[in-house]
């Protein structure tokens, strides 16, 4: 089985909308979308939900109050401040780190594991789809990607099908390198300004620190094609490989908003530079 990531080291340089192309023009894939903070991919691929399952991802303390001696002890080990001069907790401050449990001399203090959010698996019209969403606030969004990817590996498996497409979270955050140890190859679009060359070269550096060969993608690459040029000659001296540039394209939010993949939506000059990537893509896999 082999799993293609596809990332970018900051919000917005069009990942989720190449991983849609990606998903129509590929076969026998299962998608798996792991912005589990801000899941875009299932609004355009509109997934029917088959099953879904909870995520608990952390733990609050709580007091019970008539056991409870309010002695203190809690209050003086906590380094979140999260118990209340009433003796009770506040759960948006707690972290669930269980010192003020060990602290109690009475054991009037619990763990109680939190819901954090919902995993989903459903069907597209281009294959399974496995994704899921992090409640507001809520933590642990690495292990949540790592259930989709094990939830998505499973779908692969009871399917007979050898190959996952993630569309990965932007940034270099814990679910970033959830989401890139262990594939095949990783995908790093970027775009033609300062934040997206400083950004790229950041993402750039999680791949190899896990040992994970990146190509190059610049989205809108004729937007500025001084910047351009100069990704395309630090990807030459670092020796990492450029696997496509696509053009500026208005039709894309088009598509977007038609929640359908651009690569379906139109055959205009960015549609056919998104097919040569893939093609590209599926050549080095």
């Amino acid at each position: 089985m082999k799993e293609l990531v596809v990332l970018s080291g900051k919000g917005g340089t069009g990942k989720t909308t190449l991983a849609a192309s990606f998903a129509a023009l590929g076969q026998g894939q299962v998608l798996a979308d792991c912005d589990v903070d801000a899941p875009d991919l299932w609004l355009v691929l509109q997934p029917k939900i088959q099953r879904k399952g909870d995520f608990v991802g952390a733990r609050v303390a709580q007091i019970d109050p008539e056991r409870c001696q309010q002695c203190g002890n809690c209050q003086e080990v906590c380094h979140f401040e999260a118990v209340t001069e009433l003796f009770t907790i506040d759960p948006l401050a707690c972290e669930g780190c269980g010192t003020c449990a060990l602290a109690c001399p009475v054991e009037a203090i619990t763990l109680l594991e939190v819901l954090t959010g919902r995993w989903f698996v459903g069907e597209t019209p281009y294959g399974p789809m496995v994704y899921a969403r992090l409640g507001a606030g809520q933590e642990n969004s690495g292990k949540l990607v790592t259930l989709v990817r094990q939830q998505a590996r499973e779908v692969a498996q009871e399917k007979g099908l050898d190959f996952v497409l993630i569309d990965g979270p932007p940034g270099i955050g814990c679910p970033v390198i959830a989401s890139v140890s262990g594939v095949n190859a990783a995908l790093v679009v970027t775009e033609p300004t300062l934040s997206g060359q400083h950004d790229l070269e950041r993402v750039v550096a999680v791949c190899h620190h896990f040992g994970v060969h990146p190509l190059i993608c610049v989205n809108k690459f004729d937007l500025n094609p001084t910047v351009t040029e100069e990704i395309t000659v630090y990807c030459r001296k670092n020796g990492l490989e450029m696997v496509g540039q696509v053009p500026f394209d208005p039709t894309a939010v088009e598509a977007v908003v038609k929640a359908v993949p651009l690569v379906e939506y139109d055959r205009g000059e960015a549609a056919s530079a998104i097919v040569a990537l893939w093609e590209r893509i599926k050549e080095i896999l």
